[in-house]
């Protein structure tokens, strides 16, 4: 316990990662704001579950298309500077969004084309933000560092949707418009940092460069499955994009309960990542993830089948609970397994991975709720989610066997 209690305070007063940690901290929370806003003023346009559902598609194909190129650069670039910039480009696009608000021309089409923007800055911040965290700390701080980065992750989705829905009380615009001058101190914050060293440039060029990190992935089946087990289950349990529909038509509520159901997964992720943080997963982290996983799953049937507000938190919380494990895991395997000259291009395949399948969960669920509605959409997920816990179990013993972190 001493010695925990020396370590966790050096990690928070050690100011690139406190950079770090506004600087994702902001982006989060700005997205989230976003995500509500937007959300709830597309439904409201136009009533149609499948467009909450081609948000996500529309956010997924930037990610398909531009991550790996965006690992690329960051093994070759400047990750700090990198992050800024697109932080200041989605800073920009809401600002549009208000604009579009105010002056009467934002309709259906160009929010999908915003959107779509956006989804294309944040596909190439990904991979930099992530690969820039490892050489901010040292190498035996890593899974605290990592538990901390997931807690500004949480913390923002618990602030983000709440404010996003107290401001959309005031008009769309004022959600947009906060959301873009706290992009902007993100991006100030994550320009100033300092890493402790650079990072070696990418030594094949071209086409067998970009695609090296996928080739790394293979060959590493322990990374390989952490990080398609995410994927599978995000993209069967994920019912974000479902959640304007359980706020207005299921339990009744208003954008400020559209904010709470958002907040409430991260209200228990925060929790749990705290809880890492201070208390790292001990051997063995295998069975641990798997558990949480099935966890995940029965959660999200609770909150399917709820017609309770409060109920409806609860479950969403335990979700959040269950899959920051799955965060702290995956991200610190890939990380600590990783070389730092390839960290770049393998963090763009978990981004990739991560992005294609929370974007393209949301176009699931949004068209299985346009053809069976929003409670058997999200009961199917969660029973999808356990499925694919069972069935990796048998495909990656070795992860179902999985010790420790570090290889």
């Amino acid at each position: 316990m001493s010695e925990t209690s020396g370590e966790v305070p050096n990690i928070l007063r050690h100011r690139p990662f406190l950079l770090f940690w506004t600087s994702r901290v902001l982006s989060t929370l700005c997205f989230q704001m976003l995500a509500v806003a937007v959300g709830w003023q597309l439904y409201a346009l136009t009533g149609r579950a499948l467009d909450l559902g081609l948000v996500g598609l529309v956010q997924s194909i930037p990610v398909l298309v531009l991550t790996l190129p965006a690992g690329w650069l960051a093994d070759r670039g400047d990750r700090r500077l990198i992050v800024a910039c697109c932080q200041g480009t989605v800073a920009v696009l809401a600002a549009l969004l208000a604009a579009g608000t105010l002056q009467g021309w934002l309709g259906r089409e160009a929010m999908f084309l915003l959107i779509g923007l956006i989804g294309c800055a944040r596909a190439v911040e990904a991979p930099n933000m992530a690969s820039l965290l490892p050489g901010l700390v040292p190498r035996a701080l890593f899974p605290r560092a990592a538990a901390w980065s997931a807690s500004a992750t949480q913390t923002a989705q618990i602030l983000g949707p709440a404010l996003g829905g107290l401001l959309y009380a005031l008009g769309p615009q004022a959600a947009y418009g906060t959301a873009a001058a706290l992009l902007l101190v993100g991006g100030s914050a994550a320009a100033a940092i300092r890493p402790a060293h650079r990072v070696p440039g990418v030594e094949r060029p071209g086409l067998a460069g970009l695609l090296e990190g996928f080739g790394f992935v293979l060959r590493h089946r322990i990374v390989l499955g952490a990080i398609s087990l995410d994927l599978f289950a995000v993209l069967l349990g994920g019912a974000v994009a479902l959640m304007p529909i359980f706020a207005r038509d299921i339990l009744g509520t208003g954008p400020a309960g559209l904010g709470m159901l958002r907040a409430a997964p991260a209200v228990g992720a925060l929790a749990t990542s705290v809880w890492l943080a201070n208390r790292p997963l001990r051997a063995p982290v295998g069975p641990r993830m798997f558990a949480a996983l099935g966890a995940f799953g029965l959660a999200t049937v609770v909150f399917a089948l709820s017609g309770n507000l409060a109920l409806s938190c609860l479950a969403l919380a335990v979700v959040g609970a269950a899959d920051v494990v799955s965060v702290v895991v995956r991200s610190s395997l890939v990380q600590l397994r990783t070389p730092d000259e390839m960290r770049g291009r393998v963090s763009a395949v978990n981004s990739l991975f991560v992005g294609a399948s929370n974007q393209l969960g949301d176009f699931r669920a949004g068209s299985v709720a346009a053809l069976l509605g929003a409670m058997p959409a999200a009961v199917l997920g969660g029973v999808g989610t356990l499925l694919v816990a069972a069935l990796f179990m048998r495909l990656f013993p070795e992860l179902r066997r999985l010790e420790r972190l570090e290889g």
